[in-house]
């Protein structure tokens, strides 16, 4: 630029400024798997309370049809809790992007394991060519050890609590958001804490870790999916 010359150059002037926005389609998954897992969820719960209060005995095994209801309800909270955890991806700002992946491939291992764990049980569990066995119910039964308990210890004490452990910082905000990274934190320490059941020998003790992706995250799935819902539609408006 000559000297004299006060005006300046286009291509001088600063770019203007724009707040990333989030990804609708992120906002989309997010309303939709964040209430499927907590609706899912909520219903594998009544489920379950109906099965435990019409067991003939506190030792029998929760009987049919609930039993098929609650591995059904399983296939398909897994998946609802991958794409949620595709949608905080999708949502996550560029420096907490690789966590949220890094948690996303947890949760993508969690499903996998407990799907293919509860479609076995379901679809073989009962079959004849297996029920006669004296080996069955060390791989197809919930009475510790099998191994399909083993398994499904794997999914939800292991890779599921570090998976929530990952997506906890990449939701961001305030408010309700505020509470999603808290219950996600806390339902994988719960879930984490359960894994002292294994080493105890006392599956009892498991239940802590139940209430961590049980109840805990179901709700934290609940809040994710109102926060979407409420900032899409401030967006909108």
């Amino acid at each position: 630029m000559k000297s004299g010359n006060t005006s300046v150059c286009v291509s001088d002037a600063p770019a203007p400024q724009h707040t990333p926005r989030r990804p609708v389609e992120a906002w989309r998954l997010g309303v939709i798997s964040g209430a499927a897992v907590a609706a899912l969820c909520f219903a594998y719960l009544v489920v379950l309370v109906i099965g435990l209060a019409t067991l003939p005995s506190p030792d029998h095994p929760v009987q049919q049809p609930w039993f098929a209801l609650l591995e059904l309800l399983i296939l398909f909270i897994a998946p609802a809790m991958v794409v949620l955890a595709v949608a905080i991806c999708g949502s996550a700002s560029p420096g907490r992007l690789p966590l949220a992946l890094l948690g996303l491939v947890f949760f993508a291992m969690c499903a996998l394991t407990t799907s293919a764990v509860h479609f076995c049980i379901l679809v073989l569990g009962g079959h004849a060519a297996f029920a006669g066995e004296p080996w069955s119910t060390l791989v197809f039964s919930f009475r510790w050890p099998s191994l399909a308990y083993a398994l499904d210890i794997l999914a939800w004490d292991v890779f599921f609590p570090l998976g929530a452990l990952f997506l906890a910082p990449a939701v961001r905000g305030a408010g309700l958001a505020r509470g999603v990274r808290a219950l996600l934190v806390i339902s994988a320490v719960l879930a984490l804490a359960g894994l002292a059941g294994v080493v105890l020998g006392d599956m009892q003790v498991r239940l802590i870790g139940v209430v961590g992706y049980a109840l805990c995250f179901p709700v934290a799935a609940a809040m994710l999916a109102l926060r979407l819902h409420r900032e899409r539609r401030a967006v909108a408006g």
